[in-house]
């Protein structure tokens, strides 16, 4: 995997894959920033949810289910003092569907924070991650 982070100004960032895309990064006024871009540890946050969150979704379309809408919900915790680690992150995974298996649903969150996710099982070895799982009716 290979990659970059240009300057723009300021704490101003604009990050590009090698597949091309391109993502605006910065951080908010009130740490020196133009609110111009997600912060560095609001996107490692949103890589793990998206990561897991792929999995799963994939899982529940070979199960054939029913899934109107889906998010993976992200709660974390950070240390008061430099350098802010995460310490305890909680993923709510929320499915909406027709007549959704919550046992598929269940079984597809296990696969992914237990064999498929890369970016679950990097913080699951320096951080706390609790899972809850929500299926509701469409």
């Amino acid at each position: 995997m290979e990659g970059k982070v240009t300057w723009r100004q300021g704490m101003s960032f604009t990050g590009e894959a090698a597949s091309g895309w391109r993502i605006p990064i910065g951080t908010s006024r009130d740490h020196g920033g133009h609110d111009d871009g997600a912060a560095p540890m609001e996107l490692m946050a949103m890589g793990l949810a998206s990561c897991s969150g792929m999995d799963v979704i994939s899982i529940l379309k070979k199960k054939q289910q029913a899934v109107t809408d889906f998010e993976v919900k992200f709660q974390i915790e950070r240390a008061k003092d430099h350098p802010k680690v995460f310490t305890h992150i909680v993923l709510e995974y929320v499915v909406t569907g027709h007549s959704v298996d919550p046992a598929a649903v269940e079984r597809a969150v296990e696969l992914s924070t237990t064999k498929y996710c890369p970016g679950y099982a990097m913080m699951k070895q320096v951080v706390p991650i609790e899972v809850k799982i929500s299926v509701l009716e469409a």
